[in-house]
């Protein structure tokens, strides 16, 4: 996944409006939009820079996955199905639009315990392996902040 740095990251940077250690301001440097999570991982392994600080980087919304990522997905007609109060349901697309960036930021809420789990979320591509994480992220961060997540899964 790769991550890019927000506005409100960047001015909270410049100002120091948002306590960070050295060890964090220098892995949010190394964010710039072309570098992977694992690749900046690497190369900020010796300074000593936690898994937890790239959570805590993420979930301050410091930063945020890049918006455009490798070639697009095949073009597919949208859904126009309908609920039953006539409301138009969501593509598959706006439901993992709408849960990605929850689903981000409850495992990466996690810490250390959660590092994998983010991993994995920040791997799934489309709104099925989305679904298949949920158990686990549900497990991991309790039925009552997951409520958010299923919502945006399954409404």
């Amino acid at each position: 996944m790769i991550y890019t740095k927000t506005e409100l990251g960047q001015s909270a940077f410049q100002d120091r409006s948002i306590p960070l250690t050295p060890k964090q301001r220098s892995a949010f440097i190394m964010f710039d939009g072309k570098r992977s999570l694992e690749e900046v991982v690497k190369a900020t392994a010796g300074l000593g820079v936690t898994p937890e600080d790239f959570g805590h980087l993420i979930s301050l919304g410091m930063l945020a996955p890049a918006a455009a990522q490798g070639p697009a997905p095949a073009a597919s007609a949208p859904v126009s199905a309908q609920n039953a109060d006539g409301s138009p349901t969501l593509t598959a697309q706006e439901h993992y639009s709408r849960a990605y960036p929850i689903a981000t930021r409850l495992t990466a809420g996690l810490g250390l315990r959660g590092f994998r789990l983010n991993l994995a979320v920040e791997a799934a591509g489309d709104i099925d392996k989305l679904k298949e994480l949920a158990p686990k992220i549900k497990e991991a961060v309790g039925p009552e902040k997951f409520r958010e997540l299923e919502n945006a899964l399954y409404f």
